[in-house]
This record gives C-alpha cells, sequence and structure tokens, in this order.
C-alpha cells in the first residue's frame, strides 16, 4: 500500500533527509504515477526504509529502538506467542510481569494494535524498529526455522496420525517410512537446524506444559525452535525408529544410532533416550568425522605441552590417562594420539563404549555387555593379538584397571580415560578401584587432564584492557605482565552475538618422575602429589587457562567458569 501521508513527508522533510527540489521532483513524479510521495523517495533512493521507520516513531512521539543487540529469553517468549508476533510481525522486547513492550514497524497502524491489545492478555507500550530488524528479531526468538516447521506442523495436523493409548506411533504407519511425510520432515529439520549451528549434541526433552527442543553449541545449551507438546509421542518414536530401539518399550533406557544427510554429508548420531517424568527425553550425539581434529596442535596445545605429551605418547611401554569430566574432550585427545601414531609398523587395537569415529588403519571393538564382550573380556583377547598399542575407553573397574596395568608392564602402551576433577586424582582414583600402589607407580608415564574453553570468535575480535578483578580472579599481577594480548568477541552474526565460536583445551600436563612414584608406593595422598607436581613444574588447568588468556585465545571468565572446581578444592 503506497504511503502518502503528507504528515510523514513533513517530517522526512523536516529531519533534513531531503532537499526542496528532491521533494518537489518526487512530488511531481508521484501524481503523474498515482502512487505516495514517500514511496516514491525510496524508489528513487532518496531516503532508505530507516529513514521511514525513524520518521514514523518521530511522528508519534515513540522511541526508535535498535534489535540488533536484543537477546530472547522465556519470559519475552511466553508473552508473546509466536503465532501472534509473526501474524502482526511485532516483537516482545521487554515485559515486568504487567507491561509488555513490544517494537513494530508502522506506529501509525491501528488494526495491529488493536488486535495485539484483544489477543495479549497484558498492558502494551509500543516502541518502533525497522523492518528489517524485525523479521531477524522474531526469528532469532521464535527459531530460524520457525515458519518451515509451522507449515510442517501445519501439514500434521491436517495429515491423521496414527497414536495408539499409550502415545507410541504404529509402526506400519506411512509417516514413519516416506521421506515426504510431514512428520519425517520436521524430525530431519530439528536434526538439521542443530548440525548447522555446529552444536555437539541435541535435546528434545518433554515437559509438563510443552516439548522442548535444545542445542549445545560450544559447550553451551540454546534454545530450539520447539513443535507443539501434542507431537511430542509422534516425534520420539520416529526416532527411536529410525535409530534401532523399540518404540514399544517405554520404561528403560535405550541406546541406539542413526545416519542422516545434511548438506551432501554423511552424519552420524549416536542416540540415548531416557524415560522422564512427562515422557521419554532423547539426546542424539552429532559425530561429525569431517569435523573431527585430529591434530595435536588444533586441540590447543602450547608448543611446549605438545612436545611433552609427544613424547610421552610415543613410549614403548606404560600408561598414558586423560582424565576430566564427560565432554571435555578426552576421546577427541585419545584419537589424535592414535592418528599420530597409526603407522604400518604398530598394530593398535582399540575397545569402546561406543566406538564414536571409524578410523582407517586401526583394529577397533565395541563392547557388548549383552554378549559377555566387556572391557575386561576384549582386553584378554586383544592382548592375544599381539598389538604394539592398547586404548581402553574407559577405566571403570577393578578388572579393567589391572588388566590394562599388566599389558603395560609387558611390553605395551595403553591409552585410557579416568573420571576425575585433575591430574594428580587420578592416582588415587586407580588405587581406590583396586589396584595396588606399586603397580600404579610402575605403570603410569603420564596423566593429562582437560577441560574445553571458548574460543573468541574470529570475526569480531578486539583488543580490550582487562579489569582489575580479572588479575585477582586468576592471579595475575598486572604490573609484572609486560607482554600480554587480550582480546574479546565483541558479537557478531556468525557467533550469534555470544562473542564466542568453537572451542579448544586447557591442559595439565602431570609426568611422574622417581620421586613422585616413591610417595605412591608410600601412601601419600592426592595432595601431597599436586604440591609436588607444581612444584616441579606442572600447570594446572586454571595456570593453562590463564597463559591462552594472556595470548588472547579465550577471556578470562570462560577460564574462572570452567576451572571454578579447581579453586573450590
Amino acid at each position: 500500500m503506497p504511503v502518502s501521508d503528507d504528515y510523514l513527508v513533513d517530517t522526512i522533510s523536516n529531519m533534513g533527509l531531503v532537499d526542496p527540489t528532491q521533494l518537489d521532483s518526487a512530488r511531481s513524479q508521484a501524481e503523474a504515477a498515482g502512487a505516495g510521495v514517500v514511496d516514491t523517495l525510496l524508489l528513487q533512493k532518496v531516503i532508505r526504509p530507516d529513514d521511514v521507520t525513524q520518521a514514523r516513531a518521530l511522528q508519534c512521539g515513540m522511541e526508535m529502538m535498535d534489535l540488533s543487540e536484543l537477546r530472547p529469553n522465556d519470559e519475552l517468549v511466553k508473552a508473546l506467542p509466536r503465532h501472534i508476533a509473526r501474524r502482526y510481525q511485532v516483537v516482545p522486547v521487554d515485559y515486568d510481569g504487567t507491561m509488555l513492550v513490544v517494537a513494530l514497524h508502522d506506529p501509525n497502524d491501528l488494526d495491529t494494535r488493536d488486535a495485539l491489545e484483544r489477543l495479549v492478555e497484558h498492558p502494551i507500550e509500543y516502541r518502533v524498529a525497522s523492518e528489517t530488524q524485525i523479521k531477524t528479531a522474531i526469528d532469532q526468538f521464535y527459531g530460524s526455522t520457525g515458519e518451515a516447521v509451522e507449515r510442517i506442523v501445519q501439514e500434521l495436523s491436517q495429515t491423521q496420525v496414527d497414536v495408539d493409548a499409550a502415545g507410541v506411533m504404529q509402526a506400519d504407519d506411512p509417516a514413519l517410512d516416506d521421506d515426504d511425510a510431514p512428520l519425517v520432515q520436521l524430525v530431519n529439520k530439528l536434526i538439521a537446524t542443530g548440525f548447522r549451528q555446529r552444536c555437539s549434541d541435541v535435546h528434545l526433552e518433554p515437559m509438563e506444559t510443552h516439548f522442548r527442543v535444545r542445542y549445545r553449541v560450544d559447550g553451551v545449551l540454546i534454545e530450539g525452535d520447539s513443535p507443539p507438546a501434542s507431537l511430542t509421542g509422534p516425534i520420539i518414536s520416529r526416532i527411536k525408529i529410525i535409530s534401532g530401539m523399540s518404540i514399544s518399550e517405554k520404561r528403560v533406557p535405550q541406546d541406539g544410532r542413526l545416519k542422516q544427510v545434511i548438506d551432501n554429508r554423511q552424519i552420524d548420531f549416536r542416540v540415548s533416550c531416557l524415560p522422564t517424568q512427562y515422557g521419554e527425553s532423547i539426546v542424539m550425539r552429532i559425530l561429525d568425522k569431517g569435523g573431527l581434529n585430529l591434530g595435536l596442535s588444533q586441540l590447543g596445545f602450547l608448543t611446549e605441552d605438545q612436545q611433552k605429551f609427544e613424547r610421552c605418547a610415543q613410549m614403548p611401554d606404560g600408561i598414558m590417562l586423560v582424565t576430566g569430566p564427560t565432554g571435555s574432550g578426552k576421546t577427541t585427545t585419545l584419537y589424535s594420539c592414535l592418528n599420530l601414531l597409526n603407522n604400518p609398523d604398530k598394530k593398535i587395537i582399540t575397545v569402546e563404549d561406543p566406538v564414536e569415529y571409524q578410523l582407517s588403519g586401526i583394529n577397533q571393538v565395541q563392547v557388548n555387555n549383552a554378549a559377555g564382550m566387556s572391557f575386561s573380556a576384549a582386553l584378554r583377547a586383544m592382548l592375544r593379538q599381539a598389538p604394539n598399542i592398547i586404548m581402553v575407553g574407559e577405566i571403570r573397574d577393578e578388572e579393567t584397571g589391572v588388566i590394562a596395568v599388566n599389558a603395560s608392564l609387558t611390553g605395551h602402551f595403553v591409552f585410557s580415560t579416568l573420571h576425575t576433577n585433575d591430574a594428580p586424582g587420578a592416582i588415587t582414583r586407580m588405587i581406590d578401584i583396586g589396584i595396588k600402589p606399586f603397580l600404579v607407580s610402575a605403570s603410569t608415564r603420564a596423566i593429562l587432564a582437560q577441560r574445553l574453553v571458548r574460543k573468541i570468535c574470529p570475526k569480531c575480535i578486539e583488543d580490550y584492557e582487562p579489569e582489575k578483578a580479572e588479575f585477582d580472579a586468576l592471579d595475575v599481577d598486572p604490573d609484572e605482565l609486560m607482554d600480554g594480548n587480550f582480546r574479546k568477541g565483541a558479537g557478531c552474526k556468525k557467533c550469534n552475538g555470544k562473542g564466542y565460536s568453537g572451542r579448544f583445551g586447557i591442559f595439565e600436563m602431570f609426568m611422574l618422575d622417581d620421586d613422585v612414584r616413591r610417595k605412591i608406593v608410600d601412601g601419600a595422598n592426592t595432595n601431597e602429589i599436586r604440591e609436588h607436581a607444581i612444584k616441579h613444574g606442572m600447570h594446572t588447568l586454571r595456570m593453562d587457562g590463564t597463559r591462552k588468556w594472556i595470548r588472547g585465545m579465550t577471556s578470562a571468565d570462560e577460564v574462572i567458569r570452567v576451572t571454578a572446581a579447581d579453586i573450590a578444592e
């Protein structure tokens, strides 16, 4: 509809955006074409759409808002439902529990304002924002795939979905097998959206009143576009079927795998299903071989630590342990070690639960407890295969630990993982599960503890001056620091305004010497071993993180967040 408001033209003129000559020319052309003056000025590119938006704000005495820094939150999204925001092209910008503030493109659109005041329960205040920013903000608040998901959901609502009394889709339902079926499209869209956001896992969680979709990006969960709660059963059943799980069993946890082609790449997913209070929760772990960094330098090692690590990894026998919580990158580090050592003159065998990535030239064994193939059983069989290098996915019990230790003392080099908070704590953990101290002392060559911190986004990285509180928190004296290269991310489209993109490791490399071995045999506790290691050159996780903050690789906040448990101890 042409814009022909004389008051708006006067406002634009008073703002100094057009001169009298341009305005007279536009009036003449608009009159001849039967168009509005403002539309003609836009067509002639004398003014920009944002200029018109600002003029409308001035004309109505409303505040013009920049939505580029606006971030979604649950309260705002609940206060203004998606279908209203999309239909009327408005964005919620503030909500204090009683008053809702929304941004719209044209404050003179009385039909929109009347509709909002009828449909929304709360009193409304209005702000003005550009049409482009409003569309972007709606996608960001309610999911960039919202229109596609809404279209698919609408198709589903027009399709009879056969669901039994227990909420399980029937196996012969055509929606389960037809690639063009709305349900299949919806599930594929949810998975592909997470992959394109570089997430590590997709979480589908039935809640009391809604079905929540979240994606873990760089270790932090973000909300995705959630389908209606009525589709919880069909979506969960679809994922269970393509992952090889039983849809009739809803009382016990299940595990499965699936493959999906996304952007012409075949991506593997490890799928876990857990019964919860309101239904079955699904987590899909993305196993992207193309995104697997197998070079040690890509993991985040500083040169000195990488050289130590490589020397230790190439020893002829002994055990090297990698420790850290779930999701700290232990498996990637172990695969990087195997990739470094994978030569035709060495036989490498791994036993894993599950085998996450297939590595060329390496014999990989999948644990199958139901069939009697436990870690310990697989280890015994592996030793008869005359390997040079063994990787045990995790030392979980005394039997597995004793076999791994004995293998390391009989000419094999063993890699494995433990769930401990720091490197020295792995010694105590090995003894606690039943391995004799003298065996731990004799077999262990090195222990690496690690965490993952977020990288500063390379697109919006900039220099900054740290505050005193940051120096104090990381125990750094700024007066003694002359070569700091402090950087931070300003926030951009690539990193969704977070200032971070990707992750790398911070490490605690503990090399055992003769003094430590004696302390282990003598029964020294973890604190005594840690103090000795630090005194002899070991950098703790926080120390390594601090070094990488000083070099401009990450932020002080990230180092503090990831290593807070170390200080608490």
